[in-house]
């Protein structure tokens, strides 16, 4: 049986500039501590992050699907309050 996977966005308000960061892991606390630890993706070195939405999947392959789409979908990440 695989482990669950989730599907993370990220919001980060530096430089009087918001961002938001997609990606995927089997372990939110763990993903989150390293994106602010500076050894996430290189896009969110250097600045403070937290968790804005995530969704959980039964599979890795259903979980990488969805964050291809949600990169893709900025009206949904623009929607997003933090």
């Amino acid at each position: 049986m695989e482990e669950m996977s989730y599907v993370y966005i990220l919001g980060s308000d530096t430089d009087n500039r918001r961002r938001t960061y997609v990606g995927w892991t089997t372990d939110l606390e763990r993903r989150l501590a390293q994106h602010n630890s500076g050894k996430g993706a290189r896009s969110t070195r250097g600045r403070r992050w937290s968790l804005i939405y995530a969704e959980r999947f039964s599979s890795r392959r259903e979980a990488m699907s969805r964050e291809w789409y949600l990169k893709k979908d900025r009206g949904f990440r623009r929607g997003l309050c933090w």
